[in-house]
């Protein structure tokens, strides 16, 4: 499986951990703890990718970074 970021946060608006995987549009899962919403998500990925697949959809390749990243990569 490709190698996606995943932004991790609390969402006060949901009472719960959100994990969102930005190169892959609506894939985002929820937890009560950090590490469930990254279990769970790992299973949509997993899910978003399979029937991508399926249906010959094109699999984005991995490109965000947030800008952390990006400003400690700069040339």
């Amino acid at each position: 499986m490709p190698r996606y970021h995943i932004d991790l946060f609390w969402s006060d608006d949901d009472a719960c951990w959100v994990a969102n995987v930005p190169d892959l549009k609506s894939c985002s899962a929820f937890g009560d703890t950090p590490e469930e919403a990254l279990a769970e998500v790992q299973i949509a990925m997993q899910g978003w990718l399979e029937v991508a697949k399926d249906m010959d959809f094109a699999i984005p390749e991995p490109l965000y970074r947030p800008a952390s990243y990006a400003a400690k990569h700069a040339a």
